[in-house]
């Protein structure tokens, strides 16, 4: 914990203002990732705001302001290739807008199957650190006054496949577990995937309760628009709401869109803001 908060204290005045209180990292396993607890204590690696050598999983914790917290909660994935995460960009960033709207936010380090020399399987450990990291959110839900029906998760291109791995194999929990953690359902109430790439998408029929979609993608990142296409078309089967949002410009990567010259793209939030709201996940629990 030690070693995690500092790496934090390291970039998180970048994003944070000075008067913000140090986010709170929980770890996904007390005692490290099952079958690699012996790599809990190596260290992460920092470059600029992305991160590399993820061994021991974990969530920071950014609560919304007591005066604009709604309930809600988003479990963020940033992107990387699975290789590094983009925690600044696609972690912070995303994390500080939607606790403007009242929502709390889960910033996900997983662990990294393409990095060089990592130990990591690509088909298990990035859906297992999503999938406990939404459990461990839903056992705690009360300590964060969240709404369990209005737990959702967000990622961004490698971040996103993380999401299709959670979102289209959920598990209901083991009630005899040991671990009460591993008791809590992993399933997300509504997703957001922003120019995702094809991994976790199923080749078929997508679970005939799958959440409400936000899906966004610029049509000349040409190799991540097809992974948004056949969920579309899966929604469509299903008839379940989805949201689609294809852009002609703006290529892979813009993160929150702040840094582009698109103007598509530097507002595209406020299209995930809009069906936020028009799908009810930013009103009150008690619907004020």
């Amino acid at each position: 914990m030690k070693r995690l908060s500092l790496l934090l204290s390291l970039f998180l005045p970048c994003f944070l203002h000075a008067e913000d209180p140090k986010p709170l990292v929980i770890n996904l396993w007390e005692k490290g990732a099952p079958g690699f607890e012996s790599l809990r204590d190596e260290p992460e690696v920092l470059t600029g705001t992305s991160v590399t050598h993820v061994n021991n999983p974990s969530i920071t914790v950014f609560p919304a302001p007591a005066d604009k917290a709604n309930g809600a909660a988003i479990l963020i994935v940033p992107g990387g290739g699975h290789s590094k995460l983009g925690f600044g960009g696609e972690g912070i960033e995303p994390a500080k807008l939607l606790n403007s709207l009242g929502v709390t936010c889960f910033v996900l380090k997983h662990r990294l199957p393409r990095e060089k020399g990592s130990p990591y399987n690509l088909d298990i450990h990035p859906r297992q650190d999503g999938q406990r990291a939404m459990r461990v959110i839903r056992t705690r839900a009360a300590e964060w006054n969240l709404d369990p029906k209005r737990i959702g998760i967000l990622g961004f291109s490698a971040g996103g496949e993380v999401v299709a791995m959670v979102v289209y194999s959920p598990t209901a929990g083991d009630a005899a577990a040991t671990d009460p953690i591993d008791r809590a359902s992993s399933r997300a109430d509504f997703q957001i995937s922003i120019y995702p790439g094809p991994l976790g998408v199923p080749a078929g029929a997508i679970p005939a309760d799958s959440p409400p979609a936000f899906f966004l993608v610029a049509n000349d990142d040409t190799s991540h628009v097809k992974p948004i296409l056949d969920q579309l078309a899966q929604y469509e089967a299903a008839k379940l709401p989805v949201e689609v949002h294809l852009y002609s410009k703006g290529g892979h990567g813009f993160g929150m869109g702040g840094r582009s010259k698109l103007s598509s793209i530097k507002t595209w939030t406020q299209r995930m803001t809009d069906w936020l709201a028009d799908s009810g996940f930013l009103g009150k629990a008690d619907g004020k």
